[in-house]
């Protein structure tokens, strides 16, 4: 069973930072592509970085220039950076895998439990 295991959130004020890490295990075929959604109370759930099984990052614009997506391949961990927190980051972050080079139109398979980030103002 692939299991994908959050950590890293908490509590921080505005303009500050912290690492989430996404720990992977019990995949035989590996995880590829790989994305960090949120979901804020009320909210929908939304992508807020992706990676493809290349390498290629994207981000939503409401994060750029803000949010890292870091894969380290000898931990089976991929990490989100976040830096210049808002409190509009306020939301539970989860990250998601998929065995493909890509998430085709944007499904993965495997989800983690989520991690809560709250920002203050």
């Amino acid at each position: 069973q692939v299991q994908l295991v959050e950590s890293g959130g908490g509590l921080v004020q505005a303009g500050g930072s912290l690492r989430l890490s996404c720990a992977v295990s019990g995949s035989i075929f590996g995880i590829n592509a790989m994305g960090w959604y949120r979901q804020a109370p009320g909210k929908q759930r939304e992508l807020v970085a992706s990676i493809t099984g290349s390498g290629i990052t994207n981000y939503a614009d409401s994060v750029k220039g803000r949010f890292t997506f870091h894969r380290d391949n000898a931990k089976n961990t991929v990490y989100l950076l976040m830096n210049s927190l808002k409190p509009e980051d306020t939301a539970v972050y989860y990250c998601a895998g998929t065995a493909g080079l890509v998430a085709i139109n944007g499904k993965y398979d495997y989800w983690g439990q989520g991690t809560q980030v709250t920002v203050s103002s």
